[in-house]
């Protein structure tokens, strides 16, 4: 049965975030008695509920639980996959993966199928294209069904459930001031995924570690093509002694770009990056890295999960969860 009324237009009613309607609906300690009652109230008058088979269909477990996955090429999402599913064997779960592909449509058409009621909960990172256009309706739609959610390494979103991921910040903030102690002061970025809550993160920690806002040096763009040129620049004709990057496509463009033009690292320039450890090891020379703990984030999102399918944490705030990084030094950061 269709609702009367959906999140969104009840927002627009009374003139509030999806989130706040949301979060209201389920009495979050997050927003006053006087709203709770102003949106309980309007949905009341418009006969506002939940999917009632989504309701009738969590009276009893499937044992199972959803996972979206935004690439499946990532390895870091991979080896996150890899420790949910580790964690989800021991309590006794079945995994149900599914790949958005960066994709808000594919993303859409997944949580609806999953609103139907036949998983216990759902894990997600939220896709590129959701996260650029800022539609989030069908992310709430989960959380109005009653259905337990956790955000893993995406987490930067207003939603009412449980999130886990890294110190994206202050993982930038501590490298660049770590390179500055050694006496490098020109220090540069490189990104192309600037546009993504994780990008913004780690380019507002390098900045907030810089002396002078002349010292900001960055190489920015989702576009292979423009990210080359504007790499190119950052190492040939700024000339920065070294550099941050800020996920895997950036950190193997700078190593390309530091070949062709004859640069050494690290003798020309430091290099440090977001990058798998075992790709990071095997390469000449090796790469300093961010290790993220891909593994233990997935574990971690899963024993956050069962803890609400089981009710454990029942009429508790969402919590959110940083698991802290490691800068790994390897030859690209030699002195």
């Amino acid at each position: 049965m269709k609702n009367k009324i959906t999140l969104k237009e009840l927002a627009k009613l009374l003139n509030v975030s999806v989130s706040t309607v949301s979060k209201a609906l389920h009495d979050s300690p997050e927003i006053s008695p006087k709203t709770v009652e102003r949106v309980k109230e309007l949905a009341k008058l418009h006969k506002y509920r939940p999917n009632p088979v989504a309701v009738n269909l969590k009276s009893s477990k499937s044992g199972t639980i959803g996972v979206i996955i935004p690439n499946i090429a990532n390895t870091f999402f991979a080896n996150v996959l890899s420790g949910i599913e580790a964690r989800a064997q021991k309590a006794g779960l079945q995994v149900i993966t599914y790949i958005s592909n960066e994709s808000l449509a594919r993303e859409q058409q997944i949580t609806e199928m999953l609103t139907s009621g036949f998983v216990d909960g759902v894990l997600i990172a939220i896709s590129e294209e959701t996260q650029r256009k800022k539609e989030y309706e069908h992310l709430f739609n989960l959380v109005d069904y009653d259905i337990p959610v956790v955000l893993y390494d995406r987490v930067n979103l207003d939603l009412p459930v449980d999130k886990i991921g890294i110190d994206d910040e202050h993982s930038f903030e501590d490298a660049t001031r770590l390179l500055q102690t050694r006496g490098i002061e020109k220090i540069g970025i490189a990104t192309s995924i600037h546009h993504l809550g994780v990008g913004k993160l780690r380019i507002t920690g390098y900045r907030n570690a810089l002396k002078d806002e002349k010292d900001f040096y960055i190489a920015n763009s989702s576009k292979p093509d423009t990210l080359r040129e504007k790499t190119r620049k950052l190492l040939v004709e700024d000339k920065v002694e070294a550099i941050l990057c800020s996920d895997f496509e950036s950190t193997m463009l700078v190593y390309r770009m530091a070949y062709e033009n004859k640069i050494k690292i690290p003798d020309d320039l430091k290099v440090i990056g977001f990058i798998n450890g075992d790709v990071a090891r095997y390469l000449t020379p090796s790469i300093s890295y961010v290790e993220q703990f891909p593994g233990e984030i997935g574990e971690e999102a899963v024993e956050l999960l069962v803890d609400r399918i089981e009710n454990r944490v029942a009429g508790k705030p969402p919590i959110n969860k940083t698991i802290r990084t490691k800068l790994i030094h390897m030859e690209s950061t030699g002195f």
